[in-house]
């Protein structure tokens, strides 16, 4: 079981480093050398990375056995979390079609993916409830 909570963890960092670096690289796309970086990052680094942890999650879930109340709240952001990481896809498509970047929504994207990772962090370590 440790091994799987380290796989898992080093998944969800891996996704949120790479889902923040997204965010900044779209707010930013017209200085980028290479346009393809972001769709190469969401689809080779960002989206295996998500599976990885959200596979290790559910099992370390249905593993682990009792269900207590903060696990369903982690659930719940981590669900918002999948939403930004989908709204990270459509960002990288926009950014690809129109050529230009897109700052507002990806500084948004930014300030929520952290929003949702430090409630997850803090509900994982304090389990308040």
């Amino acid at each position: 079981m440790p091994w799987l909570k380290l796989v898992h963890l080093a998944a969800v960092i891996v996704w949120c480093g790479a889902l923040s670096y997204l965010a900044l690289a779209l707010a930013s796309a017209a200085e980028l050398p290479r346009r393809s970086l972001p769709r190469a990052l969401f689809t080779s680094v960002a989206t295996p990375a998500a599976l990885v942890a959200i596979a290790s999650g559910t099992a370390i879930f249905v593993w682990h056995g009792p269900y207590a109340a903060w696990l369903v709240a982690k659930l719940m952001l981590v669900a918002l979390l999948v939403l930004g990481h989908a709204l990270a896809g459509v960002l990288v498509l926009r950014v690809e079609r129109d050529g230009a970047a897109v700052p507002r929504a990806g500084a948004t994207l930014l300030g929520w993916t952290l929003a949702w990772l430090g409630a997850i962090a803090w509900i994982v370590l304090a389990k308040p409830f």
